[in-house]
């Protein structure tokens, strides 16, 4: 009986957590270090000779680069990026 009663808890405890990094919105990206993320300067030159149009640029809680812009086919994005490896994690266009 108490095995269950733990094992709910935990179950209940984990159910929680998510739901409150859902309920806030947090994109996770990495958990590497930043010594190993890409340089921001040139992710954004590299971002940018895609042809992207970056408004605004930043790192968020999640370990994220994100961008608010524009891509090359001038439609209005949110896009979060790996830093690590520069792979899109999370893309909304509007």
């Amino acid at each position: 009986m108490k095995k269950a009663i733990m094992l709910l808890t935990a179950v209940g405890a984990a159910t929680l957590l998510s739901a409150c990094s859902a309920e806030h919105g947090t994109t996770m990206c990495t958990t590497a270090p930043q010594a190993d993320w890409q340089n921001q300067e040139t992710f954004q030159a590299q971002l940018v000779a895609q042809g992207y149009k970056i408004n605004e640029f930043k790192v968020t809680d999640g370990n994220c680069y994100e961008i608010y812009g524009f891509n090359k086919d001038e439609n209005k994005v949110e896009i979060y990026f790996n830093p690590v490896d520069g792979s899109i994690v999370k893309e909304e266009s509007h």
